[in-house]
C-alpha cells in the first residue's frame, strides 16, 4: 500500500461510513421517541447481557461521533438511562473522546499537510495563534457549544495542534456536559411512567448555558493576560 493511499485511507471509511448512514436514514433512528418507545425491551435486553450492552453503546458511540452523525446528545441521554453514574459518564466521555480522535487524526493525516502548504499568510498567522494558546481555545470551544462538536474536531487538525494536547483537551471540555446530559438520562424512567413532556431545551437552559460561557471565558484569562504583557 503507497504512502499517499495510507494517507486517505481512514478518511476514506469515514466518508463511505457517512454517505452509508445519511442514504440509508440510520440517524433518524436516534431520538427520543424511539427511546421511548422501545425504553422496556432495552432494559430488558441490558438485564440479559450486562457485559455485552456496554461494549456495544461504546462502539456505536465511537462510530456516530467518527461519522459526525447527529445525535450525540440523544446517545448521552441513553447512556444515562441505560447505566448507573459513574460509569455512563465515564462511557459517554470515552466514547466521544474515541470517535473525535478519529476524525481528527483522518483530517491532519490526509489533509493538514495540504492544506497547511497552500495556506497563506492570514492561516499561517491563526495556525501560529492557536498552536501558542491551544489547550485554552479547545477548552473553551469545548466548554461553550458556539459551534458543531465536528467542527472543534476538525479545526485543531488543520492547526496543527497535538494528538496529546487534542485528547485532553475533549476529555476535559466534554465532561461537564457528559455528566449533565446522562443525569438527565438516569431520570429518564420516572418521565415515561408518568407521560410528562421531555425536551432537551428543559435540561440545556439559560443558567446552564451562562454557567457553560463563564467556565469557558475562565479559560480564555491566561491567553488575555498573555496579550496585555505582550502590548506593554
Amino acid at each position: 500500500m503507497t504512502r499517499s493511499i495510507k494517507r486517505f485511507l481512514l478518511l476514506t471509511i469515514i466518508l463511505v461510513g457517512m454517505a452509508v448512514i445519511y442514504f440509508t436514514g440510520a440517524y433518524k433512528y436516534l431520538s427520543f421517541e424511539t427511546l421511548k418507545a422501545n425504553h422496556k425491551l432495552l432494559k430488558t435486553f441490558i438485564a440479559h447481557h450486562p457485559v455485552f450492552v456496554p461494549f456495544l453503546f461504546i462502539l456505536s458511540y465511537i462510530i456516530f461521533t467518527a461519522l459526525s452523525v447527529p445525535g450525540g446528545i440523544f446517545l448521552s441521554l441513553l447512556g444515562g438511562y441505560l447505566f448507573s453514574q459513574p460509569l455512563s459518564t465515564i462511557y459517554v466521555v470515552f466514547s466521544a473522546t474515541c470517535g473525535a480522535t478519529l476524525i481528527f487524526l483522518a483530517a491532519r493525516t490526509a489533509l493538514g499537510d495540504s492544506l497547511r502548504n497552500k495556506a497563506g499568510p492570514f492561516f499561517k498567522k491563526m495556525e501560529s495563534g492557536f498552536q501558542k494558546n491551544a489547550a485554552s481555545y479547545l477548552l473553551f470551544l469545548r466548554f461553550v457549544p458556539l459551534f458543531p462538536f465536528w467542527v472543534v474536531n476538525l479545526a485543531p487538525a488543520f492547526f496543527g495542534v497535538s494528538l496529546r494536547t487534542f485528547v485532553w483537551t475533549t476529555v476535559v471540555g466534554i465532561a461537564p456536559g457528559s455528566l449533565i446530559f446522562t443525569l438527565a438520562g438516569g431520570g429518564l424512567e420516572k418521565i415515561f411512567e408518568s407521560e410528562q413532556p421531555f425536551s432537551i431545551a428543559a435540561i440545556f437552559n439559560i443558567k446552564l448555558k451562562i454557567a457553560l460561557i463563564l467556565l469557558g471565558c475562565l479559560v480564555l484569562i491566561p491567553i488575555l493576560i498573555k496579550r496585555i504583557k505582550n502590548h506593554d
